[in-house]
């Protein structure tokens, strides 16, 4: 069964990863590159301060750094340990599909801390602005599905990879909006 879900992976890998194009590669590798998302962390920063002051805007940061800082270093302990090649490293597979990054990154891809780390902070916000800025969840849930399905399109994940970030992003996200709205609720700020 497992053997037969891998198949189905791969061969979703290989469609979605098949419909890019030249013509869209650009925008998908500024999709991928951590760097694109500075503005929006800018506009979460400025959010934050704006609805909550900066005591507040304090407990987020630390909340925020902490939670990505869990996400990618559990995404580290899975691709590690469960040790499942990434398509452009797996032989069958790197022969067949589009690499659109000049390098392919580590050898391991299970799961994605592109994703955890994009649907972490989506999450977060979007539970903590929840009736304070109007439309941000969807912007940040759009957001995160954006930078998980780069990581297909450019060649260095599987579907199920960047699934189980986004998942696991997403339970981190709640977890610890939660504990900064605790942290909020104890501290008096």
């Amino acid at each position: 069964m497992l053997e037969q879900l891998l198949q189905h992976d791969t061969d979703l890998f290989l469609f979605l990863n098949g419909l890019g194009t030249p013509t869209w590669d650009g925008f998908w590798m500024f999709m991928t590159n951590t760097k694109s998302s500075f503005p929006l962390y800018v506009l979460l920063l400025y959010l934050s301060y704006k609805n909550f002051g900066w005591k507040r805007t304090g407990i987020i940061l630390v909340s925020v750094a902490l939670m990505i800082t869990c996400t990618d270093q559990l995404s580290n302990f899975f691709k590690y340990g469960i040790g499942r090649l990434r398509p452009c490293h797996d032989p069958e597979v790197s022969s067949v599909m589009r690499l659109v990054k000049s390098y392919c990154g580590g050898q391991y891809g299970y799961f994605s801390a592109h994703a955890a780390n994009s649907f972490g902070p989506a999450i977060f916000f979007s539970i903590l602005f929840r009736g304070k800025v109007r439309f941000i969840g969807i912007i940040m849930i759009l957001w995160a599905c954006i930078v998980a399905y780069s990581r297909i399109y450019i060649g260095v994940h599987y579907p199920l990879d960047v699934l189980t970030g986004a998942l696991v992003g997403t339970l981190f996200g709640w977890l610890f909006v939660k504990l900064a709205i605790f942290a909020f609720q104890k501290l008096g700020t």
